[in-house]
């Protein structure tokens, strides 16, 4: 790496990220890493290392940046709203009272809980394609699955996942570009899945409570309505459903992507199954969904000699740092491999709240394809979403060996 790094904002390279052809894994990225720890941007500044990433994720002199990204977009209505409303844009005391609310709700027992109920989903849905030897991986698998999940956390009936599925799918075009054309669909997706939180809540209200995660959160607002309101639960309710379909489906066949251009990998993981808890952390590091996480400053600073003006954005690219060559040794994608912890999740304050969820679904979920979907491989075109901000593919036809 280059020992004399620049320190004013002139000097440092330049990544056009608001260009839709921008890929997080391009050549210009890698050149950019290895010249300087940051880069400008159309949107602020991004940093591009392991241990700048690690560092400013956590630097109190930052908050969470993507509160902006509605008035950014000049958008308004339900979705801004909500936006605005919800735990991932709140900040100090009152992040910390809706953290401390919900997290009983996201705690590890209750995943633990929920094991068999992954592996029992799981492998209905694998049963529907195991046979035939082909499937498109994200309609068949890995939508369905991350979908049924959250019907299974909120008590709604796993019939229902076709329809909320649609309506995540919908309320994600607010995350792209495309924010303002997409308004009117966003903002009407964001209505119905506040009608699908009240209609969970007034089913288990009906159906009386116990110790799952919709009921955990329900007695929290009918124990205090001033610690946690109406309004904030349902906030709560729809940040769940959407936080959880739409990166776990991008994040499970993101997976499959990896492991299909890496089968010794995926048959290491069907010979131990074991490994599927490393693989799922493996895949993050490398390829994950969420390709940076967002901050922006609170006041002028100074850090590693640049000048840093309060409100300026600084995009964290966990994607770039990931895979850091100087902090990974061996920087590609090796399941039994010991590594340093990944951005996936992001880390600091506004640390993934679902990440015990999120990573024991897809646990369960690798550990039962490796076992039982042998050779698999691209069967046609990969449709993509753009390679940066949240990622996946859209469509992944695949072929494999049929199960007998």
């Amino acid at each position: 790496m280059s020992s004399s790094l620049p320190t004013t904002l002139e000097a440092a390279p330049y990544l056009d990220v608001a260009n839709p052809s921008f890929s997080m894994r391009s050549k210009e990225v890698l050149d950019a890493r290895e010249k300087s720890w940051f880069a400008r941007t159309p949107y602020g500044i991004a940093v591009l290392r392991y241990d700048e990433v690690n560092a400013l994720i956590r630097d109190q002199r930052l908050r969470q940046g993507s509160y902006a990204w509605p008035a950014h977009n000049k958008a308004t209505g339900s979705f801004a709203d909500w936006w605005i409303r919800m735990l991932l844009s709140r900040e100090g005391a009152d992040h910390s009272r809706l953290r401390r609310l919900a997290n009983p709700a996201f705690a590890p027992k209750l995943v633990r809980k929920l094991t068999p109920v992954f592996q029992e989903m799981a492998n209905e849905i694998i049963d529907g394609f195991s046979k035939k030897g082909t499937c498109e991986f994200v309609a068949d698998f890995s939508e369905p699955y991350a979908t049924q999940v959250i019907c299974v956390l909120l008590g709604l009936p796993r019939s229902e996942w076709r329809g909320l599925a649609q309506l995540a799918v919908d309320m994600g075009l607010a995350l792209g570009v495309t924010f303002k054309q997409d308004e009117e669909k966003i903002n009407a997706a964001t209505d119905k899945l506040f009608g699908y939180a009240a209609m969970a809540v007034e089913a288990l209200k009906k159906n009386g409570l116990g110790d799952d995660f919709l009921s955990l959160l329900v007695k929290a607002n009918a124990e205090d309505k001033a610690a946690l309101s109406d309004q904030e639960l349902y906030d709560m309710i729809v940040l769940a459903i959407f936080g959880g379909i739409d990166t776990t489906r991008n994040q499970i066949a993101l997976a499959m992507d990896m492991f299909v251009q890496h089968p010794d990998q995926w048959k290491l993981l069907g010979d131990d199954p074991e490994l599927a808890r490393a693989a799922v952390e493996e895949v993050m590091r490398v390829r994950p969904t969420v390709t940076w996480v967002t901050r922006e400053a609170l006041e002028d600073f100074n850090y590693q000699g640049l000048d840093i003006k309060k409100g300026t954005t600084v995009h964290l690219f966990s994607q770039a740092a990931g895979t850091d060559p100087s902090v990974f040794e061996n920087p590609g994608f090796d399941i039994t491999a010991k590594r340093q912890a990944h951005f996936g999740f992001g880390a600091g304050a506004h640390h993934c709240i679902g990440h015990f969820i999120a990573r024991g679904d897809m646990t369960e979920a690798l550990a039962l394809l490796a076992q039982r979907i042998k050779n698999p491989r691209f069967n046609g075109e990969v449709q993509w979403l753009p390679d940066s901000g949240n990622t996946g593919p859209i469509a992944m036809p695949m072929a494999f060996d049929p199960e007998v």
